[in-house]
C-alpha cells in the first residue's frame, strides 16, 4: 500500500499541473483515473476545466455519506522541483504536501474502502482549487452533488481544520476634482482621500504582528488615471483583500461601506463565504476517535486563513473538514511531506470509514 502511494505521488509530482497549463492539468486528471477504472467515473467539465466524481455504485446517489476531495493543481514552483526526490523519509516536490500526495492516499483508501463500505462513497479529484475551485467543487455542486459529509486532504499536520475565514475582494474608488499642481487649492486630491480611508481602515483592522483568529486587510494595488507631475488627480482606485472570520460574514461588507469617503464607490469582485463545522458534529467526533487511534496523540481542532473547497459545500449546508498528513515548506522550493505520515492518514481515514458502517 505505502510503495503504491510513494510512486503514485511521484508521478503526479513530475507533471507540470498548474493553473492555465491546460495539457498537464488533463494529463494529470486522466493518470488518477486510470487508478479508478473499475468504479463509476462522472467526468465535468466548465470553462474549459474538468474534474471528475468516482463513486461505489452504478448511479449517482442523491446524497453522499462521504465524499472524499482533493486538487491535482498545485502553486507553480521551480524546474528542478517537478522531479521528486526522497530523503530522510520525505518527499520534496512541487505540491508533494499541498496537496499531491494526500491526493494519492485518498485514491488508495477509495479503492481499499469503496466495495467494503454499504454507503455512498465519492471520491471527488478537480484541478482548479488554487484558483477558487468554481469550475471543479462548485460546479460539480450546482450538478447537484451532496453530501452528509466531506474531507478534503488538505494539508493540516494531522490536525482537523473545521471553520476557515471568507474572502472578500474589493475595489474601492475614490474620486476628487483635477486641477494644476501648482494650485492645489483649486482641486481636491483624490489620492490623499483614499489615503485618509486607508489610514481609518487600519485602524479597525490592525495588521496583527503574529498569528490571530482576526479579520485582516490587505491593501494589494493602488492606482490612478493621472499620468502627469503637475496634475491634481481626480480619482484613486485600491484593491483590497479581505480575509474575514465566521462571526463577521454578515456585516464585514456594511462596515467597510460606513467607513467610505463621500462620493465614493465600492465594487465587490468575490465574496466567498467563511467556512464553519460546529466541533461537536458526530463526524468529527468519529475522525478524531480514529486520529488518536491511529497516532496516539490528541487532535486539535483549528482554523484555517485560507479558504478550500470545503467553503463551497458548507454554504449548501453539508458539512465538511480539511484533514490531512505532515508536511512543511507549503509553496517553497523545499515543499515536503513526511512518507510515515502517509501510511498513518490512509489508515486513519479507512478507520473512520469502516467505523461508519
Amino acid at each position: 500500500m505505502l510503495g503504491g502511494i510513494i510512486s503514485l505521488t511521484k508521478k503526479l509530482i513530475s507533471i507540470e499541473s498548474v493553473s492555465g497549463n491546460t495539457k498537464a492539468l488533463n494529463e494529470i486528471l486522466e493518470v488518477v483515473l486510470s487508478y479508478l477504472k473499475e468504479y463509476t467515473i462522472e467526468r465535468f467539465e466548465n470553462n474549459g476545466i474538468k474534474s471528475a466524481l468516482i463513486y461505489n455504485s452504478e448511479k449517482r446517489p442523491e446524497k453522499f455519506k462521504i465524499i472524499l476531495n482533493g486538487h491535482l493543481d498545485v502553486i507553480p514552483g521551480k524546474k528542478n522541483q517537478y522531479s521528486p526526490k526522497i530523503k530522510d523519509s520525505r518527499i520534496y516536490g512541487v505540491g508533494s504536501m499541498d496537496m499531491k500526495a494526500n491526493v494519492a492516499c485518498l485514491i488508495m483508501v477509495f479503492k481499499e474502502m469503496a466495495s467494503k463500505v454499504d454507503y455512498p462513497l465519492g471520491l471527488q479529484l478537480v484541478t482548479d482549487e488554487e484558483i477558487g475551485g468554481f469550475n471543479g467543487t462548485k460546479y460539480q455542486i450546482n450538478k447537484g452533488v451532496r453530501t452528509d459529509f466531506i474531507i478534503a486532504g488538505e494539508p493540516t499536520n494531522f490536525d482537523i481544520v473545521n471553520k476557515a475565514k471568507g474572502v472578500l475582494q474589493m475595489k474601492i474608488s475614490a474620486r476628487g476634482k483635477a486641477a494644476h499642481g501648482a494650485y492645489p487649492w483649486k482641486g481636491e486630491n483624490a489620492i490623499y482621500k483614499m489615503n485618509e480611508f486607508l489610514n481609518i481602515l487600519q485602524k479597525k483592522y490592525p495588521t496583527p504582528h503574529k498569528e490571530k483568529w482576526i479579520t485582516t486587510v490587505n491593501v494589494s494595488k493602488i492606482e490612478t488615471d493621472n499620468q502627469a507631475f503637475n496634475k491634481i488627480p481626480d480619482n484613486c482606485v485600491v484593491d483590497l483583500d479581505i480575509r474575514y472570520i465566521p462571526k463577521e460574514a454578515g456585516t464585514i461588507i456594511s462596515d467597510i461601506k460606513k467607513l467610505l469617503p463621500k462620493g465614493s464607490k465600492m465594487d465587490i469582485i468575490t465574496n466567498e463565504s467563511a467556512m464553519f463545522v460546529d466541533s461537536n458534529n458526530e463526524y468529527i467526533k468519529i475522525l478524531q476517535k480514529a486520529i488518536r487511534k491511529i497516532i496516539k496523540k490528541k487532535v486539535s481542532l483549528r482554523s484555517a486563513h485560507g479558504s478550500s473547497d470545503v467553503r463551497h459545500f458548507t454554504k449548501m449546508n453539508c458539512a465538511g473538514i480539511e484533514f490531512g498528513p505532515v508536511g512543511g515548506d507549503i509553496s517553497s522550493d523545499n515543499e515536503w511531506v513526511d512518507i510515515s505520515s502517509l501510511e498513518k492518514y490512509y489508515h486513519i481515514l479507512k478507520d473512520f470509514m469502516l467505523s461508519l458502517t
